[in-house]
């Protein structure tokens, strides 16, 4: 598991994107909102604070997740916080840090789900280390464009 490793459970605040890049692969972009909610102890009063968070996924998750779930689903989502950077097409830089994420599922503390097991695709069988659903990073790909 990453050093930088990160699980949010929070809403998503849009529907989920779905592209694919140039190698054919697929890959999602949702926004996900988090609540933290607390009572003020001089004040005795409720506060809250939202934090936004940005998520990517690759593969087989991105096309089940952009099928799957809509805005205002809460969700909880695991993976690694990375920073990508890159620039307009005026020439302004521009960088963003957001979750790549490993999962992401539905919350089920405040609704019900169905599952339906998708076919795995050829060479499914690969050991939880690796990441087959992730391009490489170090190489350039779709998502080194300005987002969405």
């Amino acid at each position: 598991m990453p050093d930088n490793s990160i699980t949010v459970v929070g809403n998503i605040t849009r529907d989920p994107e779905l592209k694919f890049l140039n190698s054919g692969q697929a890959a999602v972009r949702l926004s996900v909102a988090v609540n933290r909610r607390w009572q003020n102890r001089q004040t005795q009063e409720w506060e809250e604070r939202v934090s936004y968070f940005e998520v990517t996924g690759y593969g087989a998750m991105a096309e089940n997740a952009a099928n799957s779930l809509a805005k205002g689903t809460r969700v909880i989502v695991t993976g690694r916080l990375e920073q990508r950077s890159w620039e307009t097409e005026n020439g302004d830089k521009r960088s963003i840090v957001e979750i790549n994420a490993d999962e992401i599922a539905p919350s089920l503390r405040f609704a019900t789900a169905v599952v339906t097991k998708t076919p795995r695709a050829e060479g499914g069988n690969f050991r939880p280390s690796e990441t087959p659903n992730r391009p490489d990073t170090t190489s350039s790909y779709a998502f080194d464009e300005e987002p969405f």
